[in-house]
């Protein structure tokens, strides 16, 4: 990726758990469509999209008709997420109440190999804090590095780790039609071409490295790791997406209509989705947060990106014998979102000498965001004690 030096900032303010410098992109430089259609929302087909949704509860309307936008361009996201900036800091959420301070975050976009500019964001430690290792994201399905995982990865800077998160084209504030995924693949690529640069920074290069995955993102994960298996050090699957329940897949009928339409309407929103909403978070305080997330995709899944989902996680289980790295693997015990079957499979058949399987008792898909509080730091604390004992070892 080559780096839009006008795009990088740095936070300043070391005492302020939470620093936001207005990126300059989408305000100086010209977006790949008429900005006339966002200057005048109420003559646009920009925000038509999701007057079906319901208010957020205690927002202006003024926040919740700019929540309501339509977000297939990633310059409207990027207006969107600058309106909700402060309205998140203010969330009653443990992530956010409870961030460490001192924190040295920046963000900045690069332009990948395909010409899309991807957002970047980075988290460091306290400079008196050495350095032990690096730890690079990768996110979930149709979420973002910029809203629950902003807690999440400064819990871990916090105790000597740079954390390095990206959106991936089409998702949070990278540039590419919202949710859409015309082949899984160029989400490696592009995880794999960001990360390469990130592990040889010079203050980086000598420590070991590791890639936390989420969802999806342990699809992400265990892709790049079978793609470049002697490239990290561990990897941290929560949740992981890498096979469908049988349970839960289409028929074959449907599979072969699916197949044809997703040739000739591939960003058709028309892939079947089931109502899940309630089985993410465990806690119902944390599950109302969610709405405020407002960049996440949440219609259904356009046709190519849902066929190329089910052909990834067909490729994964046919794989996982060949993972090899040191693995940890955590999961709610009672997630109805991806199978914790499914990680008891990746734990078994993985190839990985170092390999630790944690399953939290009532959890649900979100462990790392949606759980009762004294869960959450618990779930962090595996997290961070696992990143140590091999960091040590290095």
């Amino acid at each position: 990726m080559e780096l839009s030096a006008p795009f990088r900032f740095r936070s300043r303010n070391l005492n302020s758990p939470f620093t936001h410098i207005p990126i300059s992109h989408p305000f100086k430089h010209p977006p790949p469509f008429s900005t006339k259609l966002v200057n005048k929302p109420t003559n646009s087909t920009l925000t038509l999209r999701a007057l079906r949704k319901e208010p957020i509860e205690g927002l202006s309307d003024e926040l919740n008709a700019i929540a309501r936008r339509n977000l297939d361009f990633a310059y409207t996201r990027r207006r969107v997420r600058d309106a909700f900036t402060e309205v998140h800091q203010q969330l009653d959420h443990c992530l956010f109440k409870n961030a460490p301070a001192g924190i040295r975050t920046e963000e900045w976009y690069e332009r990948n190999s395909r010409g899309l500019e991807i957002f970047c964001k980075s988290w460091m430690p306290r400079p008196e804090i050495p350095l032990k290792a690096s730890v690079c994201f990768c996110h979930g399905y149709g979420d973002t590095c910029t809203f629950f995982f902003e807690g999440i990865a400064r819990r871990i800077a916090a105790s000597g780790y740079a954390v390095f998160a990206m959106d991936y084209p089409g998702f949070g504030l990278s540039e590419g039609l919202h949710g859409y995924i015309p082949n899984f693949d160029y989400l490696v690529d592009d995880v794999i071409e960001h990360y390469t640069k990130i592990k040889v920074r010079p203050d980086l290069r000598d420590l070991p490295r590791f890639i936390l995955g989420q969802s999806m993102g342990g699809a992400v994960s265990l892709k790049v790791h079978l793609r470049e298996p002697d490239d990290w050090d561990g990897m941290i699957l929560v949740a992981p997406m890498c096979k469908i329940a049988d349970d839960v897949l289409p028929s074959d009928a449907v599979m072969k209509v699916l197949t044809v339409f997703s040739k000739v309407l591939p960003k058709a929103k028309l892939f079947p989705k089931q109502d899940l909403d309630e089985l993410f978070f465990r806690e119902p305080s944390k599950r109302k947060l969610a709405v405020y997330n407002v960049l996440c995709y949440d219609d259904n899944p356009r046709l190519r990106t849902g066929m190329e989902l089910l052909r990834t996680t067909k490729e994964i289980e046919s794989k996982v014998h060949k993972v090899s790295a040191p693995l940890l693997v955590l999961h709610g015990a009672e997630d109805k979102v991806t199978d914790p079957l499914v990680s008891k499979f990746l734990y078994e058949k993985a190839s990985s000498k170092d390999k630790t399987l944690k399953l939290y008792e009532g959890g649900y898909h979100c462990i790392l965001e949606g759980e009762p509080d004294d869960r959450i730091s618990a779930v962090h604390d595996d997290i961070v004690s696992w990143l140590d004992f091999r960091s040590s070892s290095k």
